[in-house]
């Protein structure tokens, strides 16, 4: 594949990823902080305090399995090479 062509793909991937965790994370702290039925057209003090910590909490927790994910992506490439390494030479 096309180097241009892959990065583009990638690029294209990422959003779309992105967008749906923010659906996700729209859709879950709305459920946790605003009660179904509006009593009122402005979020109450409460509601808008819970919907910063489902917010934080959310990209916070998304940050961190990144980085893991990220973490075990890379021990699994080096992981390979050394299986590589190891069948090349015996």
């Amino acid at each position: 594949m096309d180097p241009m062509k892959a990065q583009q793909l990638a690029a294209e991937l990422e959003v779309e990823m992105m967008a749906d965790m923010y659906n996700r994370m729209t859709n879950a702290c709305h459920r946790k902080c605003v009660p179904p039925h509006y009593k009122e057209a402005e979020l109450s003090k409460g509601e808008a305090v819970c919907l910063d910590r489902c917010v934080a909490k959310y990209l916070e927790l998304h940050e961190r399995l990144g980085r893991k994910l990220t973490e075990l992506s890379v021990q699994d490439e080096e992981l390979m090479k050394r299986a590589a390494v190891g069948s090349a030479s015996g």
